[in-house]
């Protein structure tokens, strides 16, 4: 059984950084992309960033594009999300999925249980 175990959040003040780890277990980590999403009080969770099996390819969402940074260590099973320049918006609970391959082509399987970063002005 696949598990995603989140660690990282907290509160920063505006301007801030922290870095989010995701721990997974269960199967192979290395054969899977893996992405971090975030879902803030009254929104829709939405995507953040992924990266591929290799960790040659990323993927951004606009929103944190050159101010977050997605990176896998495949030796130690562990995705990071190192957020850099955090404003008020980015306050959100978020969560580490893996997805069903190599890539990031099709929604994630499997979900961790997420890390509240909260952001103050």
């Amino acid at each position: 059984q696949v598990q995603l175990v989140e660690s990282g959040g907290g509160l920063v003040q505006a301007g801030g950084s922290l870095r989010l780890a995701c721990a997974a277990s269960g199967r192979t980590f290395s054969s899977y992309a893996m992405g971090w999403f975030r879902q803030a009080p009254g929104k829709e969770r939405e995507f953040v960033a992924a990266i591929k099996w290799s960790a040659i390819s990323t993927y951004y969402a606009d929103s944190v594009k050159g101010r977050f940074t997605i990176s896998r260590d495949n030796a130690k099973n562990t995705v990071y999300l190192q957020m850099n320049s955090l404003k008020p918006e980015d306050t959100a609970v978020y969560y580490c999925a893996q997805y069903g391959s190599m890539y990031y082509t099709a929604p994630p399987d499997y979900w961790g249980q997420g890390t509240q970063v909260t952001v103050s002005s």
